[in-house]
């Protein structure tokens, strides 16, 4: 009796485990056994658009004119005649140099004139006299001839008191230093008293023009290479015939209130740095721009036609060090594509190439997919910042949809 309750037990037990095999087999596996759903990943479309591109540069703040002021003559100062770190204006009179040596000299001069002048008189009336004679044939030639002599003579020595006396009157006007240009003025370099000479190399005060002031920036060769390629074939382009614009950062991080233009370009590349310059002008009312400031500058080099703005979260790097991105494909499935990138604006990239307009581009969910990989799409909405505000929870349900219209 137990050898058969052993068995019947047995037979039963078997049967459950063939049964099970079958079911498997069958394709009636549990739930959890089957293959896995597709991956759900965040989507936005893309909108190929004109996009504005500029080139940051770095710079120095320069004066618009600099003018270094220097004595023409030797003597002793007497008056300093402006406030140091003050606007003055062409013409302003500066320093005072004492004058008694060149009024003096400047006397000398007139009197020798007048002394010239008396003397081409005379020699005028005798020339005329001695013509009247020679036509009556009562004077020779000879005499008429050193008549003649004398009087060139004469107004030669005439022209030369005049330089004399304009050269005294110089130098007097030159005890009188002004101001050449209009500006802000520094420190004086001398005080009442200093003897300075004409020669001396050391300035007695500078003046800088900084309204409008310029800033010097500095590029490479090579970017200027890329933007000619890039507007060559049509891959950047400017409205209008303007000049550049510019913009301003601090270097405290804060943004300049003004906006420049670029005024000058150099025609040569320097050998050193393989670098070129380009000038802009700013207006500065206020002065917050000093010459030798270092700023950083973003210049207006045109638009990008049929550009997209692809946020930075969606754009990964390959295994060569290539900007890559996924897109939904037309089958439902990652496709995995090479990028061209021309800068950010934002918190987005600029690419050019590798995209076309209205693709459904990957922006959330990429742990979850590889290239080829069956995904299911849901739209994403992206925030100024770069976040993915809608989550990948699925479509909302009846009550989300009723409420959010609410």
């Amino acid at each position: 009796m137990m050898r058969e309750r052993i068995l019947r037990i047995g037979l039963v037990a078997a049967g459950l485990l063939l049964a099970a095999c079958s079911d498997q087999s069958s394709g009636n596996a549990p739930p959890g056994g089957g293959a896995m759903p597709a991956a759900e990943v965040g989507f936005v479309v893309l909108k190929a658009q004109s996009v504005p591109r500029h080139a940051q540069l770095s710079g120095r703040v320069v004066a618009h004119a600099t003018a270094e002021i220097r004595p023409q003559i030797d003597g002793i100062i007497q008056s300093i005649d402006f406030r140091e770190g003050r606007k003055v204006d062409a013409g302003d009179v500066l320093f005072k140099v004492r004058d008694a040596k060149f009024s003096a000299a400047y006397a000398a001069a007139a009197a020798s004139l007048s002394r010239a002048e008396a003397s081409q008189q005379s020699a005028q009336a005798a020339f005329d006299r001695n013509a009247r004679l020679q036509s009556q044939s009562a004077v020779s030639q000879q005499a008429l001839d050193e008549a003649t002599a004398a009087l060139l003579q004469a107004k030669a020595d005439v022209e030369a008191a005049k330089a004399s006396l304009e050269t005294a009157r110089i130098d007097l006007d030159n005890t009188t230093i002004k101001a050449p240009i209009a500006g802000i003025i520094g420190m004086a370099g001398v005080s009442v008293g200093s003897l300075v000479t004409q020669n001396q190399t050391d300035a007695l005060a500078t003046i800088r023009q900084i309204d409008p002031v310029n800033v010097d920036l500095v590029d490479t060769s090579a970017n200027l290479l890329k933007i000619r390629q890039d507007v060559e074939a049509g891959r950047l382009g400017r409205d209008g015939e303007g000049a550049p614009s510019v913009r301003l950062t601090l270097e405290n991080g804060a943004d300049y209130d003004e906006t420049g233009t670029i005024s000058l370009a150099t025609v040569n590349v320097s050998e050193s740095t393989g670098t070129f310059t380009l000038r802009a002008s700013f207006p500065n009312p206020r002065r917050v721009l000093l010459p030798g400031m270092f700023v950083r500058a973003s210049v207006d080099l045109g638009s990008m036609p049929n550009a997209f703005l692809v946020p930075q979260r969606a754009v990964q790097r390959s295994g060569t060090g290539e900007p890559v991105a996924y897109v939904v494909s037309a089958d439902g499935k990652a496709e995995q594509r090479t990028l061209t990138t021309l800068g950010t604006s934002g918190n987005d990239w600029i690419v050019t190439e590798g995209l076309k307009d209205g693709e459904r581009l990957i922006v959330d969910g990429f742990q979850k997919i590889s290239a080829g990989a069956a995904v299911t799409p849901v739209e994403a909405v992206i925030d100024e910042d770069g976040v993915v505000k809608q989550s990948l929870a699925g479509p909302a349900t009846t009550d989300d949809a009723s409420g959010a219209s609410k």
